[in-house]
Parts: C-alpha cells; structure tokens; sequence
C-alpha cells in the first residue's frame, strides 16, 4: 500500500480515489520539489548568466535527461516538452502531418481514440485535402487487426495515430503489431501514450514509432508538462510549431532563423518548475518498478471485475483480453452522472460522461459511462468500498 507516499490521503484519510485515468494524485517527492524549487531556487532559464538561472537551468537539463531513460530515446534532443499530450499531438499535427503528408495520403485513427487524438487530425485532414478514417472496435472494445491490415494496405496511409491504452475502456491496444504493419508501407506512425505511461514501461527504441506523447499529471506528476518523443531526422526536418522566446537563434528585420532541437520546439518560457518536478514523478514509478505496477493494478482489475460482474443490471463496457486498470460500466434505468453522484457522498470519486471519445461511446450506442481506473495508491479494500457503493446505488433505484 502507498498511500502514505501521498500527502491528500493523510487531509482525507476516507477518500477512495478511483479517477486516475483522468489524473493521478501527486507524491510527497513531486510536492516537495515544487515548493522547494518556488521557495528557494526559483529563476528562468537560459537568459541569465546568474547563479539561480544556471542551476535551474541544470534542472530542467537533468529533467530532460530523465525523461530520455523513462522512454529509452536514443538522443536527448530527441525529447520536447510540451504543456501536454494534447499540445503534442497538435504539434505533430501541425509541423509534421500538415507540411510534410500529400493530398491522396490517408490518416488513421482508431474508434479507441480520445478526441485529443482525433480532431486534430480531422482539421488538418479537412484542411490539407487528406483522408481521415478510423479502424473499427469490435464488441468486446478491442481493435480490429484485419480491418486494420487491409486499411493500411489499401488506404495510401501517410499517417498511423492511436493511443497506447484507451482512457475510455482501458483496452491495451497491440501496437508491436500495429506499428510494423504501417511501417511496411512507408507511413509514419504517433502513439498517445497519455494512458499507458505510468502503466507499462515505454521503450520508443524497441517500438521503433515516430512519436510518442504522455502527460505528467498522469503519472504522477505536475499538470502543464507533457512530453513529445520524435525521432531526430524527423523533427529535424520539422518546422517550428510556435515561435518567441528561447526558439530563435537570429532575428533581423529581414529574416529569423531558429534553434537547434529541442528548443527549436519550445517557445516561450517554459513551465520550468512542472518539468523539474517531472523527474521525481517519472523516478518514484521507475522506483516502484513497472512489472510491480502491473502486478498490483492487474490484481485489482481482477478483483473488481469479478464482484462488479456479479452485480444484477450492471454491464462492464469494454472487455477487451489485455486491460489496463479501468474499468467503464452501465447500470439498468440509472444515469452515470447519477451513479457518480451517489458514490461521491460515499467520498468514492470516478468518472461518469464519454470520457472525451465520444466515437467509442457511438459503438456501443451508449451516451456515457460510469468509469473506475485504479493507480498504485489503491487497494483492495477501496474496491470493496466501491462495490458496496454502487450495491447501495442500485438499491436507491430499486
């Protein structure tokens, strides 16, 4: 149990906390270094030739470095920090998909996707005069993979983009399938991992994808920093997303020229003390280590699934064979706002809405559902605690 490592469990010490595929709560060593760096070292970066200034500077360098080994790139300035997986995606959506993909070319999607991995590059399709189509689900929230083979096949795709994990329904998708099967027709290839990063050890090398994108406030760290993996022949050749700040090199009144990687693709001032307090999040998950990650969560998922299943009127959307941690459901006659609201006056707190995949919630012709993800602070009685509650909701609907 590691609730202790979490400062929000000691205020409310009833809490049971099951929003985490929306965002996680934040260890003492993630707290800590916010304060301390507000408190006590606060400066920008790169301008100053001050002391202050250089060692926050180090900070943010010694953040970077970290973030390389939590996602095994080959090149440090292979890694932009962005405010967010949904800032990274766009980035790629605008600088990579709408410079460099040519009308005729495809972009797909999966019915998993999160709206942040889909409008993108819905407008940028729309705007470019490219295709946009997604692979089909089939009932049990899983991918179809021979839909999916005969699309790549036959649909010119220039761009392959799916999440790692499904937020809506926990589906771990096959992207060691996935990814080679786009690769062999020369598309590129993004994945969301907003989900799957504090769930599953990333190695971008061993994936062999173009990008790879997640947010700290999943995992355990500060919100306002995301970050974006891309292999450096392509950000390279990459334009610059925004521009100001510390991603220029020259300007005159008759030209600009830019910045080397990764400053090229972070204008402004950055949100320094989030991507300081990035590398005590991403280090107490590599401390718990990921193969003890999987093995507390998967038990609850186990758990959960087994007495949520035995509940009358209760149906668990998303069934898929490999699961994250999550669990969506739907109850007989009752409304998931409802069902989120009776649990909360039990100080239990999930999600209830379309989880922002709205296409997935079209599949099953459902408006919503009530939705449970699990993170290392959680244990078995707070699954316990769930089950009795949404037992004392179906009993107030009776």
């Amino acid at each position: 149990m590691r609730k202790y490592d979490f400062p929000i469990f000691e205020h409310h010490p009833d809490l049971i906390y099951l929003d985490n595929a929306a965002t996680t709560q934040k260890p003492k060593s993630v707290i800590d270094c916010l304060t301390q760096f507000y408190q006590n070292d606060y400066a920008t970066i790169h301008r100053g030739v001050y002391q202050l200034s250089q060692a926050a500077t180090q900070k943010v360098d010694d953040s970077r470095l970290a973030t390389q080994r939590f996602v095994n790139a080959q090149h440090v300035e292979e890694i932009i920090f962005t405010r967010g997986t949904t800032e990274a995606i766009n980035l790629v959506a605008r600088s990579f998909a709408a410079t460099q993909l040519k009308p005729g070319q495809t972009i797909l999607v999966t019915e998993l996707d999160h709206h942040a991995n889909w409008v993108p590059w819905q407008q940028i399709a729309k705007e470019k005069g490219l295709g946009f189509e997604f692979i089909p689900i089939n009932d049990r929230g899983e991918i179809d993979l021979e839909a999916a083979q005969k699309m790549i096949k036959e649909r010119n795709v220039g761009l392959l983009a799916l999440s790692h994990v499904s937020n809506a329904l926990g589906t771990i998708n096959p992207i060691e399938i996935l990814i080679p099967m786009a690769k062999a027709v020369g598309a590129k290839v993004l994945i969301d991992g907003a989900q799957a990063a504090s769930h599953v050890q990333i190695d971008v090398q061993a994936l062999d994808c173009d990008f790879y994108c997640f947010s700290g406030h999943k995992c355990y760290g500060p919100t306002g920093i995301g970050v974006l993996y891309g292999k450096k022949a392509l950000l390279k050749a990459m334009p610059p997303y925004q521009f100001g700040g510390d991603m220029v090199e020259t300007v005159t009144q008759g030209y600009t020229t830019f910045a080397q990687l990764p400053e090229k693709f972070e204008a402004g001032t950055p949100p320094i003390a989030e991507i300081i307090a990035l590398k005590p999040a991403l280090e107490y998950l590599q401390g718990i280590g990921f193969l003890e990650i999987h093995r507390h969560e998967e038990a609850l998922l186990i758990q959960a699934t087994q007495a949520l299943q035995a509940i009358p009127d209760l149906q668990i959307i998303g069934t898929a064979a490999q699961k994250a941690a999550v669990i969506s459901f739907i109850m007989e006659g009752i409304h998931p706002h409802d069902i989120g609201t009776i649990l909360d006056a039990e100080n239990i707190a999930i999600r209830a809405g379309h989880h922002c995949a709205q296409p997935v919630m079209q599949h099953f012709q459902i408006p919503a559902t009530a939705r449970a993800s699990f993170g290392v602070y959680n244990t078995s009685a707070d699954v316990d605690r769930l089950v009795a509650a949404i037992e004392k909701v179906r009993t107030i609907f009776k």
